[in-house]
């Protein structure tokens, strides 16, 4: 059971591995939007997007609703915007901790 939670933990954190998916994954976090929609606002050709969102989709990450012909997009469990604030934390944390270093070692060298 363990290492099936384990390959599952990948097999989703690999999804994150490109930085188009975490901008539409962001860019879901206030709703649904349109396919159309979300190509403008990721400034990707449809076809692109298309296959960022159907490895989400596989994934279970996103959510998929037809209205006529246009497809809009949600995300499967709030959650994930949770996890994606997290390391997003982190991170600006560690650029912050970085630029101070920056800032202390060009004070060092003026003295």
């Amino acid at each position: 059971m363990e290492e099936k939670l384990y390959e599952l933990h990948a097999s989703m954190c690999g999804v994150f591995t490109s930085a188009k998916r975490l901008e539409i994954l962001n860019l879901l976090r206030g709703g649904e939007l349109s396919v159309g929609a979300l190509a403008k606002l990721a400034n990707l050709p449809q076809a692109n997007l298309s296959q960022h969102l159907g490895i989400m989709r596989e994934k279970g990450i996103v959510n998929t609703r037809r209205a006529g012909v246009t497809i809009y997009y949600s995300l499967a469990n709030p959650k994930i915007i949770k996890a994606f604030d997290m390391i997003r934390e982190m991170l600006l944390e560690k650029l912050a901790q970085a630029e101070k270093f920056s800032q202390d070692i060009r004070k060092t060298k003026k003295v």
